[in-house]
């Protein structure tokens, strides 16, 4: 690292909260120790994931920077804790196979982080002063369950697109014992049929493989609408918690150690998300 990087390295630790620093090069050096012998292994998808580990692991800096804001402790923490846990447990330790809740937790997570970041952008407009903006707290609230299920969407969409274009299986299966569909009625007059209690599932290929499974294979549609609802959970617990937030100013501690402020060196001067035009005061006509 040249003495340029490690001074910026420098200071910007010096910036974080000790608890954040400790967890950043914990999870660092873990992430770096696996990336290392994934090289070694030839595990090439795995070396990936962590070098985008890593650099997902910059965003709160850069989030901070950018907008000059500054990031609670706990919020900061959470988020790379949650970046390690769905990148490097989830995908490389395959915590997603081994443990079916695993993801439902980290989709539940990330539509309450969301829904504190859209609630963020807004209540940074409503704070300032020089902007006439201004939500109150019920419409505040909405606005940051709403984006929050916006970015769950269109991971949603990410994900089918995937699956799709690359042949990969984002949108994780599910095994059922139990259907409907109108697809089975022979009289088509859209008479859902139920299929009840399969025991056994046989797949043929054209090739002539066959393949068994203890139940109707779903492909996808269970597991999607699973992330949605629990995002739902998510954003609508924060965007409850912000509403009392906003209400209360300060006073509920839960909420602001996941809601960022401005930072002070430029509470005068906001830029980036808040940066405005100013017009000079036109002089009045003389005479």
């Amino acid at each position: 690292m040249t003495n340029k990087g490690q001074s910026a390295l420098s200071t910007e630790m010096k910036r974080k909260n000790r608890a954040t620093v400790i967890v950043w090069m914990v999870l660092r050096i873990l992430v770096i120790g696996i990336a290392i012998r994934s090289a070694f292994a030839q595990q090439w998808e795995s070396l990936f994931t962590c070098l985008l580990t890593l650099v997902l692991f910059m965003t709160p800096s850069f989030v901070e920077r950018k907008l000059h804001i500054k990031l609670p402790t706990l919020l900061e923490i959470t988020v790379l804790i949650f970046i390690f846990c769905a990148e490097v447990l989830g995908e490389i330790a395959c915590f997603y196979i081994k443990y079916p809740l695993w993801d439902t937790m980290l989709h539940t997570i990330n539509g309450f982080l969301f829904a504190a970041f859209g609630f963020c952008l807004v209540d940074l407009l409503n704070e300032n002063h020089n902007i006439k903006f201004r939500l109150s707290p019920n419409f505040l609230a909405l606005v940051a369950f709403c984006f929050s299920m916006t970015i769950g969407i269109f991971w949603e969409f990410f994900e089918f697109s995937m699956d799709h274009l690359f042949a990969l299986d984002m949108q994780k299966d599910t095994l059922l014992a139990e259907f409907q569909s109108v697809t089975l009625d022979e009289t088509r007059q859209n008479i859902p049929i139920a299929v009840q209690k399969i025991t056994r599932t046989i797949i043929e290929t054209a090739d002539g493989k066959q393949i068994i499974l203890d139940g109707y294979l779903d492909i996808g549609l269970t597991d999607t609408l699973k992330d949605l609802f629990v995002n739902f959970i998510g954003a609508a617990v924060f965007s409850a918690i912000g509403r009392i937030y906003v209400q209360q100013r300060g006073k509920h501690s839960i909420a602001a150690a996941f809601i960022p402020v401005v930072a002070q060196e430029k509470a005068k001067e906001p830029e980036g998300l808040l940066q405005y035009e100013k017009k000079a005061p036109q002089a009045k006509p003389q005479g």
